[in-house]
């Protein structure tokens, strides 16, 4: 069984990226281990999350978090520009305390169902100068660059906090989505510990078990039986980190058989449960 495709690595505790393609790409639905933001700068792109799909606007800001399948697709032949930025969950993680949480614009995000920030008069805001000045960080090699790269990300989420939680921002509803997968997706991922077969999300949506299979792989990319296996081996490996126990990360995520799991996780993590670094 192909599992999903992960894609880029994170060693640090995050990257920038500025990207420009110019040339019209097609890009394959896949995921990451950590979190991802992407500021749109210009293109006609359509991004692809979780069954939901966004028409960018410049200077939206596309939040996909750890685990959550996506891809943008060209409507054009128009250059597609973007900053990129990988977090490690465990680097936002540290920076959470009684009077702050850094993590605030994901968690406020999943809540509003939307995974697009688009920002009221964007051009004068704060958030748009350190925009700018993390773009100019990526090609600098002044003194100290890397130090002030971290400080200009720090400020970019606090600048990015705030303006959520004034109401300065705009959660985008999906442009398009099929309701009947969003409700098959949600169900699948709150329900991760239990028994999950194609035979009874086909009786409980009412969808013959081909259709569904078919419309599945269709508003995905991938198989039912893959994006549940991908989820509950993502839903293992933070309950590792977070200090439960190897075995009963593996049965709370829905495994049946512990070696099935540890081999699964071997094959998606490129290390073994026990070694997977835990959140401080």
């Amino acid at each position: 069984m192909k599992n999903f495709d992960k894609l880029g690595y994170l060693d640090d505790d995050f990257k920038v990226f500025h990207i420009i393609d110019e040339q019209k790409k097609v890009f394959d639905f896949h995921y990451h281990d950590f979190n991802k933001i992407t500021i749109f700068l210009r293109g006609n792109i359509n991004y692809f999350i979780e069954g939901k799909n966004y028409l960018l606007k410049p200077y939206d800001i596309v939040l996909v978090n750890a685990g959550e399948i996506h891809k943008p697709s060209f409507l054009d032949d128009s250059t597609y520009e973007r900053i990129i930025i990988y977090v490690s969950p465990q680097f936002i993680h540290s920076y959470q305390d009684k009077d702050y949480d850094l993590n605030y614009c994901f968690e406020r995000a999943k809540k509003e169902h939307s995974n697009v920030l688009r920002i009221h008069s964007m051009d004068k805001s704060k958030l748009y100068q350190v925009c700018l000045e993390l773009e100019h960080s990526i090609h600098n090699n002044d003194f100290a660059n890397e130090l002030y790269q971290k400080i200009l990300f720090l400020e970019f989420m606090i600048q990015l906090n705030r303006t959520a939680i004034s109401g300065r921002i705009n959660y985008r509803d999906s442009d398009m989505a099929n309701t009947k997968l969003l409700q098959i997706l949600d169900y699948i991922n709150e329900h991760l510990a239990e028994d999950i077969t194609i035979d009874k999300l086909s009786a409980k949506f009412y969808l013959n078990r081909y259709y569904l299979m078919h419309f599945f792989k269709e508003g995905t990319g991938y198989t039912v039986g893959n994006y549940i296996t991908e989820k509950r081996l993502l839903l293992a490996k933070n309950l590792v980190q977070k200090g439960s126990s190897i075995t009963d990360a593996c049965f709370e995520s829905g495994f049946k058989n512990y070696s099935t799991f540890s081999r699964a996780f071997k094959k998606a993590f490129n290390t073994i449960p026990k070694n997977a670094p835990f959140i401080d």
